[in-house]
This record gives structure tokens, C-alpha cells and sequence, in this order.
């Protein structure tokens, strides 16, 4: 499917209406469903073409309220959608009564014009970055149907990989929106957790979750940040000769997959060759953050606090790796918790210190390639693969920062362009200036 800004060029042109790319976008779903995908635990075709008729009609009679107006755009399963279910992914939620009214990032968006055509698939309630779900099925890379599409965003990322949304709203606790943008061969926008809200949602952690979208491009990704936060950016790109970029071999270098060494490598050299200039920089303190977070961190702790009374009415319904990931939070104290707080305040003025000079940090988005669903059915293969999945995207999150992943140029690859708390203009400017250099 194309840019959101080209569709919308044909929409005005009148090379297509909106009712007619929902019905493109539905033709794709049911034939993914037809062979076997698992992208979306609900569809929602009559409102989808109800909506998308008013928005035609809306368009003639000269109003168009966004530049997402008329475009199908799906949703994770975690927001709510006035008259649905929301599951979460989650048998333990399926009996609950339908929403009385949207999440306040679905409600900015159908105000914006978008077409919700549907709830995407996901880790259930968010908690794995490999997007296995052994309720709704797990969806596949694109690239790869023997590989997982990544977590939890999982189905949203396909959604739009295969053509059948122009973009989806996702979230990110530690990696969410980022990893699936990777192993997709997306384009993934995780703004700072405070500008999008995520009230009518199922929190994960209230600490560290944030909301933000999977799309084409980075001015994608920005038009729809616009929307969400209601804080349109500046995200025209940089110029990309004098940015100082940094890289760091502390820590998210540690285990690599050699090709994901190489595309991150090669991608510096075009970078380099292009005029950018690639700082490299220390920053051992990172190695701390295993046994910062040996309990459990801000998640479990958080998780326990919202899921105890779910889990002991329920629990037997749960994923059970979701399930002991979050009891891990009952064995946290409260002053293991004022610990975490007081651990990541310091991380956070490391971080600023040593980055007080640079456009952006650069890492591999994901330290491995798509790791293969058939490799994950054994608990300790699950867990340890998901710990390494989670490790670079984790970092800024617990720096409260903001991070583009970009595709890398091989399939299942991202590069991520990272910045620290409210620099996410800055590091959607500079993304716009490296995506054309990794095309």
C-alpha cells in the first residue's frame, strides 16, 4: 500500500475514493484470513464502508478534516473502540461488555476522518516483544511465514506489511511498536510516553508504556503522531551532512546476529559517505540495567498492580509465560520499586551527559533477526530469545526517550534513531533525513 501522503493525493485527484480502498483493504484481509493469517481478532466491514461513504461524501462537499481522512487504519486490541470488546488478546477479557466510548488516541483519529477497519492481533496484554499468541494465532514476518512478526504489535504490523491498512495505532512498553516496525520492514514511531495519551486502554505499565504508529514512512509516522498527541512537529527532514550520530558498542551490541551487524554497519558507511559524521561514544553504565531490572522492573510491578484480581479469578485462561511474567511483580517491595525510580533518574542524567552533543543515537533496532515460531516452543528458548528481542528497544524506554526504527535494508532489519526525552521533532527530522539514504 502506498505513503498516506500519496493516497491522499489520489483521493483529491479522484483517482480513488475512500470506499473503494476499504474495499481493497478488506479484499486483503480476507484473503490473508482465507490463507491462514492471524493479523486481526476483529473486522468491522459495515462500519468500516458506512464510514468511509460519509467520508467521500465529506470529501465532495469540500471537507477533509486530516490527511489520514477516508484511509483505513487499524487498531491494537488493546484500545478501546466504542460498541467492540476490547480482549487485549486475551481469553480472560472476551466476556467483557463492549466499550461505551473510544480511547482518547482512537477517538483523535476517527475525528481526523480515519477508517478504523479493525483490532489487530497481539501479544496478549502486551507482555512478550515476539508476538506469539496462543489464543488468536501468531502472525507471521511477511518475508518469512516460518518467523514471527515480532511483539506486541504484532498483528498491526502485518496489517499494514500486507496491504490491508495504510497504518496502525500501536504501543510500546519496550519495544511494542518498534520490533514488529523491524520485522516488517516497517517504519515505527515510539514518541515519549507522555504525548500520547492512553487513557481507555489496557496499561501494561503505566511507567513505561507509550502510544504511537506503524506506517510507510517517517512522514507518515509524524502526520499521524500530529493526530495522536494533538502537538503536530516540525519533522521536516535535516540536513543529514554535519549530524552528529552516535554509536555505542556498550551493551546493544552484546550477542549480535553477524547480519544484523552488517546492516547496521553498512547503513553507517552510506551514512558516512553522505556526510553525516559518526560519533562513537561510551556508555558502560547500560550494562547495569540487567540487575536494575532483575525483579521484574517498572512492568511486572505494575502488571501485578492492575492483573492481581484478574489473574486469581482467571489466571487458569491466561498465556501462562504472560501469567509468570507478571506474578514476578508480587514478589517487589515497595522499596525495590522507590529503587527502580531512583536507578533510572540517575541512568537518565548519564544519558544526558553523554549525549548532550548528539542529532541522535544510532543502534540496531533488534539485536537478531526474526527468530522462527517453531524455535520458541520450549519455555527457556521463549524466554531467552524474548529478552534479547526486548534488550535495545528497552533501553530508551527506561531512559524515557523517543526512537524511529527504519527499515536497514535487509528483510527483518532496523535501524533505530534514538533521542532522549521530548526530542522526538529532532529525531523525526533526523530519521527523515537517514530513510532516503537506506532506501
Amino acid at each position: 500500500m502506498q505513503t498516506i501522503q500519496q493516497l491522499q493525493a489520489d483521493l483529491a485527484a479522484g483517482r480513488v475514493t475512500s470506499v473503494s480502498l476499504v474495499e481493497q483493504s478488506l479484499a486483503a484481509i480476507e484473503a490473508h484470513r482465507k490463507g491462514g493469517g492471524s493479523a486481526f481478532v476483529h473486522v468491522d466491514p459495515e462500519g468500516a464502508l458506512r464510514a468511509a461513504q460519509a467520508s467521500d461524501a465529506a470529501r465532495r462537499a469540500g471537507f477533509v478534516p486530516s490527511p489520514i481522512a477516508g484511509l483505513p487504519v487499524s487498531i491494537k486490541d488493546l484500545f478501546d473502540v466504542r460498541g467492540q470488546v476490547t480482549t487485549a488478546g486475551s481469553k480472560a477479557l472476551a466476556g467483557a461488555q463492549p466499550a461505551a466510548q473510544d480511547a482518547e488516541a482512537v477517538a483523535r483519529l476517527r475525528a481526523a476522518g480515519a477508517i478504523l477497519i479493525g483490532r489487530t492481533n497481539m501479544s496478549e496484554f502486551a507482555f512478550s516483544g515476539l508476538g506469539l499468541n496462543p489464543h488468536y494465532g501468531t502472525p507471521r514476518a511477511p518475508f518469512d511465514a516460518a518467523r514471527v512478526a515480532g511483539g506486541s504489535t504484532s498483528g498491526g504490523a502485518v496489517s499494514v506489511a500486507q496491504g490491508m491498512a495504510v497504518a496502525t495505532l500501536g504501543t510500546d512498553t519496550g519495544g511494542s511498536i518498534r520490533i514488529p516496525s523491524a520485522f516488517c520492514n516497517l517504519t515505527g514511531f515510539k514518541p515519549t510516553a507522555h504525548r500520547v495519551s492512553l487513557k481507555g486502554g489496557v496499561p501494561l505499565s503505566r511507567t513505561l508504556d507509550s502510544a504511537g504508529p506503524l506506517a510507510r514512512s517517517v512522514s507518515c509516522c509524524a502526520i499521524l503522531d500530529g493526530i495522536l498527541s494533538g502537538e503536530p512537529l516540525d519533522a521536516r527532514p535535516a540536513v543529514l551532512k554535519g549530524l552528529r550520530l552516535y554509536v555505542t558498542r556498550d551493551f546493544v551490541f552484546n550477542d549480535v546476529d553477524p547480519a544484523v551487524a552488517a546492516a547496521f554497519d553498512a547503513a553507517l558507511s552510506r551514512l558516512s559517505a553522505a556526510g553525516a559524521s559518526i560519533v562513537p561514544f561510551d556508555f558502560p553504565e547500560l550494562h547495569e540495567l540487567p540487575v536494575i531490572n532483575g525483579g521484574g522492573g517498572f512492568t511486572a510491578a505494575e502488571a501485578w498492580h492492575w492483573h492481581r484480581e484478574l489473574l486469581r479469578t482467571k489466571g487458569d485462561v491466561y498465556d501462562q509465560r504472560v501469567a509468570m511474567r507478571i506474578r514476578r511483580g508480587e514478589q517487589q517491595s515497595a522499596a525495590d520499586y522507590l529503587q527502580l525510580i531512583d536507578a533510572r533518574a540517575r541512568m537518565m542524567a548519564v544519558a544526558a551527559d553523554r549525549l548532550r552533543d548528539a542529532d541522535a543515537w544510532l543502534m540496531p533496532t533488534v539485536a537478531v533477526r526474526p527468530p522462527r515460531v517453531d524455535d520458541l516452543q520450549q519455555d527457556d528458548a521463549f524466554f531467552s530469545t524474548n529478552a534479547l528481542v526486548l534488550r535495545n528497544t528497552s533501553v530508551i524506554n527506561f531512559l524515557d526517550g523517543c526512537a524511529v526504527s527504519l527499515p536497514a535494508g535487509e528483510p527483518g532489519i532496523g535501524l533505530a534513531v534514538c533521542g532522549l526525552h521530548d526530542a522526538d521533532a529532532r529525531i523525526l527530522q533526523v530519521s527523515g533525513a537517514i530513510e532516503p539514504v537506506l532506501a
